[in-house]
């Protein structure tokens, strides 16, 4: 009997499904990242899909990471217009993650704060997920109309 294949360590929490098979990327899909911290990658993307840095151009999926309670306030709308029905993800900073310290003046947002923000610019929230170890996100659709 051959001994068991060690299995690689994942951070608690962490499914092991690739980033962004989890967010819903898919073949053919331009995804834009807005307002995405330095060096953030989603690692390897489905086959003809493509990345986009910025709130330009057409995208079929659209992850917003907000660093503060006031820009997740004044950008939400403009935000939502640019997904134009997208999906969109928005992010925040885990509390717990290595980029929690607060710096002063600045109000993180929250997993509660973001849902309300959404809700309130006619979202429906779907899921949320485990980015990396820093960032959580809550993905939002438009709400249907009756």
């Amino acid at each position: 009997m051959k001994p068991a294949r060690p299995r690689p360590a994942r951070p608690a929490g962490y499914s092991g499904t690739p980033l962004p098979q989890k967010l819903g990327v898919k073949s053919g899909m331009t995804v834009a990242l807005v307002s995405a911290p330095p060096g953030f990658s989603l690692g390897p993307l489905p086959p003809d899909a493509k990345l986009r840095r910025g709130a330009r151009g057409r995208a079929d999926l659209v992850i917003w990471f907000v660093g503060s309670r006031t820009a997740l306030a004044w950008e939400i709308r403009r935000i939502v217009e640019y997904a134009a029905g997208a999906p969109l993800w928005i992010a925040w900073r885990k509390q717990t993650g290595p980029g929690a310290s607060r710096r002063a003046g600045i109000t993180p947002p929250t997993e509660q704060t973001v849902r309300d923000a959404g809700l309130s610019a006619g979202l429906v929230d779907s899921k949320v997920c485990a980015i990396d170890p820093e960032w959580s996100g809550l993905r939002f659709t438009p709400r249907r109309s009756r």
